[in-house]
């Protein structure tokens, strides 16, 4: 069910992440200011807006769960979240060493973007001690959905700060005027945001694949071992002789 499409999708996932990188160290131009360091730009803006979406699209399919009860969204839900985590460390990781080289520190805690992701990122770690501290599998899923949906709401704050923050760090790449980069930077950007897009997508659908056959094989060896039990306690035991 979910392996449908993927292989059309981990080719384009990988080709666009090739043009993407060609373009970052053959096309786009060095900053004028940064230099070769602001490359990273390309990496890490990309990550952090597929992070928060990921994050969104979470709390998108716990709402599904709690409508329909079916545990196939709940998984959706978490495989999204899990691997927005996962961008979210790489974001804050890339960060740390632009900001090391642009600013002289690893960390600056007057800017906005930084300590609002990270408010986020923090936010969504408690996931997990609130899922696997519950072991009844559907209150496990309640539980989760409810706060997947609450923890989204702090995500537009995310966002409003990136949009209100003027830093030189991170440009206004989604702004209506079309942002604060050049033709060429804002090309490169476009493609790498649509890398990171299909690498989440492609990585969604192989986690998913991955638990589902997981599952399937638990229920088949579950059947068995019944199998064995039930044809153990139909046949007689035999007297010695």
């Amino acid at each position: 069910m979910y392996s449908k499409g993927f292989k059309p999708l981990a080719v384009a996932t990988v080709l666009s992440i090739l043009a993407a990188f060609a373009l970052v160290f053959f096309y786009a131009p060095n900053d004028a200011d940064q230099g070769f360091i602001q490359k990273i730009f390309y990496v890490h803006v990309p990550m952090a807006i597929v992070a928060l979406f990921g994050f969104v699209a979470g709390g998108i399919m716990a709402i599904k769960h709690l409508r329909t009860g079916e545990a196939s969204w709940d998984m959706r839900s978490y495989v999204a979240i899990h691997l927005s985590i996962i961008l979210g460390t790489a974001v804050l990781v890339t960060g740390a060493i632009w900001a090391k080289a642009s600013w002289g520190h690893w960390w600056v805690w007057d800017e906005p973007v930084l300590v609002s992701f990270l408010i986020v990122f923090l936010l969504y770690c408690v996931y997990y001690p609130l899922r696997y501290s519950i072991e009844d599998p559907e209150r496990q899923a309640r539980y989760s959905s409810v706060f997947a949906i609450a923890a989204g709401a702090f995500v537009p704050i995310n966002f409003t700060a990136v949009r209100l923050a003027e830093s030189v760090t991170h440009p206004r790449v989604l702004s209506q005027t079309g942002g604060s980069l050049p033709g060429d930077m804002r090309l490169t950007f476009l493609i790498s945001l649509l890398a990171m897009t299909l690498l989440f997508v492609t990585l969604w659908k192989l986690e998913l694949t991955s638990k589902h056959a997981s599952m399937q094989l638990k229920r088949l060896r579950r059947r068995l071992e019944l199998r064995a039990e039930e044809r153990g306690a139909a046949t007689p035991a035999r007297s010695p002789v």
